[in-house]
This record gives structure tokens, sequence and C-alpha cells, in this order.
């Protein structure tokens, strides 16, 4: 079976751009995405749903408070939603997971907020730095899915979803995390593949 090893988020990026380009380049994006998808454990409708998710979640936040919205980041796998980020009030940390809930095709909400007014530039540009030295390790990784991983850095900690092919490729993928400087955690919401995962893909399902 063939490794790919590219992140989901990285190929999403490049179909977007090439369908911005031209009508040739917008069907070599949708294509390249859905053979990328493919490989994912999720397969190509699980993706494009948890997609769909994400949109929708961005959406409702950014339409009930847009100030709000500025703050977080979402991760969507299999239904689940990992918001992280800062809010200034325990009232809006409720308000926040009571709007994810609300949008159709939510299976459950992981809440990783904090209540804090530290979003400065520096933390902001670190926390970035940090996602993309994770991912390149991920996918310079050859015993490593790249693809079935979703990442989001704040304030120093990564956190982790998806699915691991088993125990020892999570415990590769926390090590490279903790091997980042600055990094001062490391959460994972990484489930690990059974059986039934593979009986699915084996029949082509999402």
């Amino acid at each position: 079976m063939l490794k790919l090893a590219i992140p989901l988020t990285l190929c999403v990026s490049l179909a977007a751009l090439s369908s911005a380009c031209t009508p040739v380049g917008a069907v070599v994006g949708a294509g390249a995405m859905t053979g990328v998808a493919a490989f994912s454990e999720r397969g190509v409708e699980g993706t494009a749903s948890d997609l769909a998710v994400h949109a929708k979640v961005l959406e409702q936040i950014a339409t009930a408070d847009a100030s709000l919205a500025a703050g977080l980041s979402f991760e969507v796998y299999e239904g689940k939603v990992l918001v992280v980020g800062s809010v200034d009030t325990e009232a809006e940390m409720a308000k926040t997971v009571e709007l994810i809930w609300k949008v159709d095709g939510v299976k459950d909400v992981i809440n990783e907020l904090t209540v804090s007014t530290e979003n400065s530039v520096s933390n902001f540009t670190r926390d970035n730095w940090i996602s993309t030295q994770f991912k390149a390790a991920l996918t310079f990784d050859d015993k490593v899915y790249a693809i079935n991983y979703g990442i989001e850095t704040k304030n120093k900690t990564v956190y982790l979803m998806g699915i691991a092919q088993s125990q020892t490729e999570l415990d590769r993928v926390v090590a490279h995390a903790r091997a980042i400087d600055y990094v001062r955690r490391v959460v994972s919401h990484v489930r690990i593949k059974t059986p039934a995962d593979t009986a699915k893909n084996d029949k082509g399902g999402s």
C-alpha cells in the first residue's frame, strides 16, 4: 500500500489554489484532493463531511461574534469538533460550545478553550512556527501516515486529532511534537485504528 505522507490541510490548500486559477485547474485540484482523501482513514465522503462541518462551524461563530471567532481555531475529525484558543470569560466559553453544537453534523465538541487575555502577536507567530515544524516532521517520517492527523497549536500546547495506525505510530507522532522547541505540552485526542476501520476502507466506504 502506498504510504501518502502529505497533510490533508496542505492538499486542500493546493486544491483551493488550483481551482482559483483556471477551469482546468479546478478539475485537477478537485481530483487531486479526492485522490488524497481516499488514502485517509476517513475516506472521501468522511473527509468531505468534516470539511463541510468545519466551514459551517466557522460561519456559525463568525456570524454570532466575529471578534470571538478571531481567537479560535478548529479541527474536525469524524464529526468531532476540537476547539482551541483563548476567551475572555467563562460565559464566552459556554457560548462558543453552544454555538458549535447547533451545527448540523457535529457529533461531539472537545473543549480545549482557556480563559485568558494573552493573545499577543508573538504567541501567534510562535504557535504557527511550532505547527509548521511539526507538520514537516510528520510529513517526512515514512513510518507515520501524516494525512490522518489534524494539528492545532495554542500557547505552546500541541493538540492532536485523528486516527493512528497503532499505538507505536501515535507514540512516534507525540515524540515528534515533544522534540520541537518551545512545546510545553502535547494533548492527544487521537484514537487507534480498529478492524472496523480496515473493513470499511476495504469496502470503499466513508
